[in-house]
């Protein structure tokens, strides 16, 4: 993470010189509606409402959020996509939202083109989680209780991390019983309860697995968790899917590039200045931030997607 965080503040950097001429102008043409696709009170909604305060005390705009949930965040591109693209309305949700969340449904609501992508705040930290008292510490582990007879229940908190639970059930010889649960917190509850075994944590573990009653026994991400580097990836296990993906912000097609540099910008830089709240709760709860924006993220955005493709046609073989 550090050197990947290192390496986006550069990029930040290179991409606010750029852009500073065309944008040093720019101003909200009115009060900025922020559309937020999580539960209010949870800790992405508690990071955008940071970021919209900062951006008031600091740019003097007038940010209102407003919750806008359902469907993995396809609630809210299906509403965001037919309203004003000047830069009075704003999203924040997951690259999931357009990806996997975006084909997934039966009839597709939006597409990538409907939107223009600002910028990311942070990455998921997403771990296979257990208890500690479980006494697994490993994947082999799970395995092992498993053949052993073991009807093991897998929290997932959405149909993406479902199919991801199944395949990669399947590779390792292991028929999960999936729960689909509401959110992180969904899962953790589930743990702490005794009604899952095992499950997805997207950064909530943190506190968990820090204290010591938790453990996260892999890496659904493409590199090692910051809280648990030594638990392997899922690639070291063999299986080539994962779980990557970030909290980003949006608007909707035709936005123009004076305010999407303006508004990127704004909020890279409050997400990685250490002084500010933002960046405090994104450190806690959310592993650090991951700053991408431009090109880089576009480039993201189509490589998620089609990565979805391939998600969805292997767990419907």
């Amino acid at each position: 993470m550090r050197k990947f965080l290192m390496a986006s503040a550069v990029a930040l950097g290179a991409f606010a010189t750029a852009a500073t001429a065309i944008a040093a102008d720019w101003t909200p043409p009115g009060p900025v509606k922020l559309l937020i696709a999580f539960r209010a009170g949870g800790g992405t909604d508690t990071q955008a409402r940071l970021i919209a305060e900062e951006l008031e005390n600091r740019h003097g705009w007038k940010v209102v959020p407003e919750q806008l949930t359902g469907k993995g965040g396809a609630n809210l591109a299906a509403a965001m996509k037919d309203m004003p693209n000047d830069g009075t309305v704003i999203g924040i949700a997951v690259t999931e939202t357009y990806s996997y969340n975006m084909i997934a449904g039966k009839r597709q609501a939006y597409t990538q083109a409907d939107f223009v992508p600002i910028t990311t705040t942070a990455s998921f930290q997403m771990g296979l989680v257990a208890r500690t008292d479980k006494g697994w510490k490993s994947v082999e582990d799970v395995t092992a209780a498993a053949k052993a007879g073991e009807t093991l229940r897998f929290g997932a908190m959405s149909p993406k991390l479902a199919d991801l639970a199944y395949l990669f059930g399947k590779h390792i010889g292991v028929d999960w019983n999936i729960v689909s649960v509401k959110g992180g917190k969904g899962v953790m509850n589930g743990l702490n309860a005794g009604d899952l075994d095992i499950g997805w944590g997207a950064g909530v573990q943190t506190k968990a697995v820090l204290a010591g009653d938790m453990v996260n026994l892999v890496s659904a991400m493409s590199k090692p968790l910051n809280i648990s580097p030594d638990a392997p990836t899922l690639t070291d296990l063999g299986f080539d899917l994962n779980a990557e993906g970030y909290f980003l912000f949006s608007a909707p097609a035709g936005l123009p590039d004076a305010a999407r540099d303006t508004i990127a910008k704004a909020i890279g830089d409050i997400v990685l200045d250490e002084s500010t709240k933002a960046n405090g709760i994104i450190n806690k709860g959310f592993g650090g931030p991951v700053v991408i924006q431009g090109a880089e993220l576009e480039a993201i955005l189509a490589k998620e997607e089609a990565d979805a493709h391939e998600l969805i046609k292997l767990a419907n073989e």
